[in-house]
C-alpha cells in the first residue's frame, strides 16, 4: 500500500503549535507539526498531509533560504523564514530603543537581508528621532519617514519583489501601516480567528499578507528586546558595518574593543570615523560574549 501522498504550502500564520498553511491552489487548512517539536516559522514552505477537509499534519520543512530568530541563554524564538527584508518600524513617540533598531540590524546582517528603518508618524515633530536615527544613515542604512495614518504609500516601492518582515516595539504603529497597505488584513484576522475556533488559539507569533504575486509581507508582535545569544562575537562584530575597515587592526587579536591600547576601534571612534554612540551600543550588546569568554 503506497503512503498517502504530501502536498506543499506556505505556512501564513503561526498559533502556538497551530499552523496555517496555504495550498498552491489557494486553499487555507489548520495544521500542527508531526511530532512534539515544532521547528515551523511564518514564511516557511512545507509538505503537508492532508488529516480531514480542513486539517493536516506538517511532515517536512523545505530548504529555507533564511531564517530570522532572537534568543537569550535559555531559548530561541523564530520569527520568520525565506524573508529577503527587514524593515524596522520606529515611531517619533513614544521614543523608540536605539538598541533595539542595531540588533534588528545585526540579525538582518547575519542572514544577508536586506534593510529599511521606516520612521513613523513625522506628522508629529520629528528632530529627535531624526538625530537618533542620524548614525544609521551616515552608514548607509536607508531610512523612510512616513505618517502611517495620513499615507503608507511611500513604503509601497520598498516592498516590491521582496518577502518583507516587519519588526518593532509596541505602539510604533506597525497595525496602521499594515491596515493601510492592506485594507482587507482586518478581514484576514477575523477569517483567522474563525479558522482557529473563534479565536482560541489568540498569541501569534507572525502573519504573512500577499501584496500582489511577487511581494509579501509578514507582521510580527511588538518586541521589546531582539536577543542575539545564537550570535557570535564576531558575527556581531559584523553586524557593525562601519567597523568592518578596521577589523584586525587592534594591537591584541581577541581585543574585546572596551579598553585596550592601540585599539583600532577605539582610535577610530577619537578620530570621529566611527560614532561613540554606536561603540557603545556594540559594548553593550557584546558584553555577554565578552564575560562569557573571560570565564
Amino acid at each position: 500500500m503506497s503512503p498517502p501522498l504530501t502536498q506543499a504550502g506556505l505556512v501564513t500564520a503561526a498559533f502556538g503549535r497551530h499552523y496555517l498553511v496555504e495550498l498552491a491552489d489557494g486553499e487555507i487548512l489548520e495544521c500542527v507539526p508531526r511530532g512534539k517539536k515544532s521547528e515551523v516559522a511564518c514564511g516557511d514552505r512545507v509538505e503537508i498531509q492532508r488529516s480531514s477537509a480542513d486539517q493536516g499534519v506538517i511532515e517536512s520543512t523545505l530548504p529555507r533560504s533564511s531564517l530570522l530568530y532572537r534568543s537569550d541563554a535559555y531559548r530561541q524564538k523564530i520569527i520568520a523564514a525565506n524573508v529577503t527584508q527587514i524593515i524596522c518600524v520606529v515611531a517619533v513617540e513614544p521614543a523608540f530603543s536605539d538598541e533595539l533598531v542595531a540588533r534588528c540590524l545585526i540579525a538582518a546582517h547575519d542572514q544577508n537581508l536586506q534593510t529599511l528603518i521606516v520612521l513613523n508618524k513625522c506628522d508629529l515633530p520629528a528632530d529627535a528621532a531624526r538625530a537618533t536615527l542620524a548614525p544609521y544613515r551616515a552608514i548607509g542604512h536607508r531610512v523612510l519617514e512616513l505618517s502611517a495614518l495620513q499615507d503608507a504609500a511611500p513604503l509601497r516601492p520598498f516592498l516590491q519583489g521582496h518577502t518583507s518582515v516587519l519588526v518593532g516595539q509596541s505602539g510604533m504603529g506597525k497595525s496602521t501601516l499594515i491596515n493601510s497597505l492592506l485594507p482587507e488584513a482586518r478581514a484576514a484576522t477575523r477569517e483567522i480567528s474563525t479558522a482557529l475556533d473563534s479565536g482560541k488559539h489568540t498569541t501569534t507569533h507572525a502573519r504573512l499578507y500577499h501584496l500582489n504575486t511577487e511581494s509579501n509581507l509578514i507582521d510580527c508582535p511588538g518586541v521589546q528586546m531582539f536577543g542575539l545569544h545564537h550570535l557570535s562575537l564576531g558575527e556581531i562584530e559584523s553586524g557593525f558595518v562601519e567597523f568592518a575597515p578596521y577589523l584586525g587592526q587592534c594591537r591584541f587579536h581577541n581585543c574585546s574593543h572596551t579598553h585596550e591600547p592601540n585599539c583600532a576601534l577605539l582610535t577610530a571612534v577619537v578620530a570621529g570615523k566611527i560614532d561613540a554612540r554606536r561603540m557603545k551600543l556594540f559594548q553593550d550588546i557584546s558584553r555577554p560574549k565578552r564575560d562569557t569568554h573571560s570565564r
